[in-house]
């Protein structure tokens, strides 16, 4: 992992929608719902599932945050890889596309493989939002290096339908062939069978590998439609860089963003919108949402020029990788306790609210330092 200096233009929007997403997951939501905890008001209550993962079929805010962190990831890459297009340096290039992909997959196992667990009985191979980018980034910046746009669109379909086909039409061991359900789906089955006792959640008993009745995230088939949803954030990146007009670019970022959703939800009623499995609709869905968001944040920012009043986001977005890690590997909260404890008495249900805004506080406080000493983790 590298500490770099930014370089000197960067499209503004990008890296304030970044920062919006990712201020939503370490941030925001954590400290509505401890609010929410604590105050037990009826009409919060009846509000906070903006704040939650559906369980299965539908789809929530929240579960918007992981399909736009990959759909983000793509849409950087028509920035990032183009010197790399251009130049005849294969070396560099496939030194550049395995260390990012090896530094993603080692911190996804740092953050849900359990590996500073250090106890080889309960790590996890493929369990985490990083690795699932990884997977993601490199189908996607294959074709973006290989092949033409009209190939990348053509490829991105299959990938959607291949997905869908295999989950319709195959049938092993009573898993598949059109069922949708947590305990028998095709995907469900592929993870069991691949990652066996390396899947999260899985354990060993007397020899046997137990899967936990609670986790019903699938991976190894789901990369399929990860690199569909990179490969939706990447045609956004090439809107942006285009040198067509504002108008233009807008018109695409929100016709074509509600035609996805429209897509998408017309596809649900066959093949339902469940984000642990990456079904193909929610893909759909969830990327033409991602579209609008773009849209949105370009207009605002890049057309209007409003770039002052988001640069806190530019805070989150420009260091996420480090926010990412920072909200899931450390807790500030130990700090928070010996200076805030004697609230406790005082506040009651509300200290848990206290404490979770002073560990966002403390991940803003040092990303915020480090957007100021220019120091930005990149992989």
């Amino acid at each position: 992992m590298d500490t770099k200096t930014t370089p000197s233009r960067r499209l503004a929007s990008l890296d304030a929608l970044r920062g919006f997403d990712l201020f939503f997951l370490v941030a925001l939501g954590p400290i509505v719902t401890t609010f929410a905890s604590a105050a037990d008001l009826a009409w919060l209550n009846d509000s906070m599932w903006m704040f939650r993962h559906f369980t299965w079929e539908g789809f929530s805010p929240w579960d918007l945050i992981m399909p736009l962190f990959l759909f983000m990831s793509g849409a950087s890459i028509p920035y990032a890889l183009s010197k790399y297009k251009k130049g005849n340096n294969k070396k560099a290039l496939a030194i550049h596309l395995a260390r990012r992909v090896i530094i993603l997959w080692i911190l996804g196992m740092i953050c849900q493989g359990n590996l500073l667990g250090l106890d080889p009985h309960k790590i996890y191979l493929y369990s985490n939002t990083l690795q699932a980018i990884a997977t993601g980034y490199l189908v996607t910046a294959l074709l973006f290096l290989f092949t033409s746009r009209r190939t990348q669109i053509i490829t991105t379909a299959s990938l959607l339908i291949a997905y869908w086909a295999a989950m319709q039409f195959i049938s092993v061991d009573g898993y598949g062939a059109g069922n949708y359900t947590t305990a028998h789906n095709l995907a469900e089955w592929v993870d069991r069978t691949v990652l066996g006792r390396f899947r999260d959640g899985a354990s060993v008993i007397d020899g046997k590998v137990h899967f936990a009745e609670w986790y019903h995230y699938t991976w190894i088939l789901s990369s399929i439609n990860f690199a569909a949803t990179v490969m939706t954030g990447m045609f956004a990146g090439y809107i942006a860089k285009d040198p067509t007009n504002d108008k233009t670019k807008l018109k695409y970022y929100f016709f074509g963003g509600l035609a996805m959703i429209v897509i998408g939800k017309i596809w649900s009623i066959q093949m339902p919108i469940i984000k642990p499995i990456w079904t193909s609709s929610m893909v759909l869905f969830s990327s033409g949402c991602s579209f609008i968001l773009m849209g949105l944040f370009y207009y605002w920012i890049d057309c209007k020029g409003h770039r002052k009043k988001v640069e806190w986001l530019r805070v989150y977005g420009m260091n996420s990788i480090a926010a990412y890690m920072l909200a899931e590997t450390f807790n500030f909260r130990a700090l928070g306790t010996p200076l805030f404890h004697g609230l406790e008495q005082y506040i009651g249900p509300y200290y848990s609210f206290l404490l979770t805004t002073w560990n966002a506080a403390v991940i803003y406080m040092i990303l915020l330092y480090m957007h100021k000493k220019r120091i930005y983790l990149k992989v």
